[in-house]
C-alpha cells in the first residue's frame, strides 16, 4: 500500500519515537493509515495525505502508561488525606465503599478516570477495583487498552460476598475477553495481609492454567512487613515465592520494602516491580528503591 494516501499526517514540532530510545526528532511527522501508524520521517518526504494536522510547539510521543490504579476511587479523592495506609484503609475507605460502592459508582468513577487519563497522555492503564465487568464496559466504550485485576479478598467485597464468588467471576470475565483487541483479565488478589494461603493457591492454580498475570499490592508499608515476620517469621514476599505465585506473569506493586533477600527472589523468578510513588507519598508509605545508572538502555 505504499502508493496509497495516507488518511492523516500529525506535523507536530517534535516527535519522541519508542526506538530508538532517548531521541527527539524535530521536522518529523508521522502518518496513519486504517487506525495504525503507517509512516514516520522527515516532513518534507512525507506521503500524500488526505488530512494534515499541524501542531505547532507540540510534543508527539507514544501514550503512556499507568501500570498501577483503582480507576473508580477518582470519586473519593481527598477522602481522609494525611493519614498512613491501615488507618486510611480501615477507618475511612473501606466503610465508605462500604456504603457507596455499586455498579453505578464504578462505571462513573471509571468514566472520570478514563477521561482524566486520556488528557494526561496515558492510553493504557492497569485497574483493580470492584465489579471488575463494569470497568470492562467503560474500558471497551472508550478505546483505551486496559489491564483489569478482578479483586480476591478473604471478606465480602463489593459485588462479590465470598472469595470464591470473585474467583469464578474472574474467570468468567477472562473467558467474555480472551479475544478482546484492547482488554486482559488478571487476577487482582489484594495483598498478603488480607488473602489466606489456600486462596492465593487458588490463585495460582487458576492463573497458571490460564496464563493470566496476576497483580498484587506486595511490601507496601514497613508496618506490612514487620507484621507478617513477628506472626509467622517469614517476609510476604518470601511467603508468595513457597506458595509459587512469583514467576514472570506476576506483579509486585508498591515493594517499598525490598532486602537483599527480596531482590534475589524478584531476579530469580523474573517478577515485575510496578513503582507507585505517588500513591506511596500520599500515604507516607516509603520508596521503592529504584534508580537509573545513567547508562543507556
Amino acid at each position: 500500500m505504499p502508493d496509497t494516501p495516507l488518511d492523516l499526517l500529525i506535523v507536530p514540532t517534535w516527535v519522541v519515537p519508542v526506538e530508538p530510545a532517548g531521541v527527539v526528532l524535530s521536522g518529523h511527522a508521522l502518518g496513519i493509515r486504517g487506525g495504525l501508524i503507517a509512516w514516520l520521517g522527515p516532513r518534507h518526504k512525507a506521503p500524500p495525505a488526505h488530512e494534515v494536522q499541524e501542531l505547532p510547539g507540540c510534543l508527539l510521543s507514544p501514550g503512556l502508561i499507568n501500570a498501577h490504579g483503582h480507576a473508580a476511587m477518582t470519586l473519593f479523592r481527598g477522602m481522609a488525606d494525611d493519614l498512613p495506609l491501615m488507618n486510611w484503609l480501615e477507618k475511612h475507605i473501606w466503610p465508605a465503599e462500604a456504603r457507596w460502592v455499586d455498579e453505578a459508582f464504578v462505571a462513573t468513577g471509571t468514566q472520570l478516570a478514563i477521561a482524566e487519563q486520556l488528557k494526561g497522555g496515558i492510553t493504557c492503564f492497569s485497574d483493580m477495583y470492584f465489579y471488575p465487568r463494569v470497568a470492562c464496559e467503560q474500558v471497551d466504550r472508550s478505546g483505551m487498552r486496559a489491564q483489569i485485576s478482578a479483586p480476591i479478598l478473604d471478606f465480602p467485597i463489593p459485588g462479590a460476598a465470598t472469595p470464591e464468588q470473585a474467583l469464578s467471576q474472574a474467570v468468567a470475565l477472562f473467558d467474555a475477553h480472551r479475544q478482546h483487541p484492547r482488554i486482559s483479565i488478571a487476577f487482582g488478589p489484594h495483598a498478603p495481609y488480607t488473602v489466606s494461603d489456600p486462596h492465593l493457591e487458588q490463585v495460582r492454580m487458576l492463573a497458571e492454567q490460564l496464563q493470566a498475570p496476576v497483580q498484587m499490592h506486595v511490601h507496601e508499608t514497613a508496618f506490612e512487613v514487620e507484621q507478617a515476620v513477628a506472626a509467622t517469621a517469614e517476609r510476604p514476599l518470601a511467603r508468595l515465592a513457597r506458595l509459587g505465585l512469583l514467576g514472570p506473569r506476576f506483579q509486585a506493586v508498591h515493594m517499598t520494602q525490598v532486602s537483599d533477600d527480596d531482590l534475589h527472589l524478584l531476579v530469580a523468578y523474573n517478577a515485575s516491580v510496578v513503582h507507585c510513588p505517588e500513591s506511596n507519598l500520599k500515604l507516607a508509605s516509603g520508596f521503592c528503591p529504584v534508580e537509573n545508572s545513567g547508562r543507556p538502555g
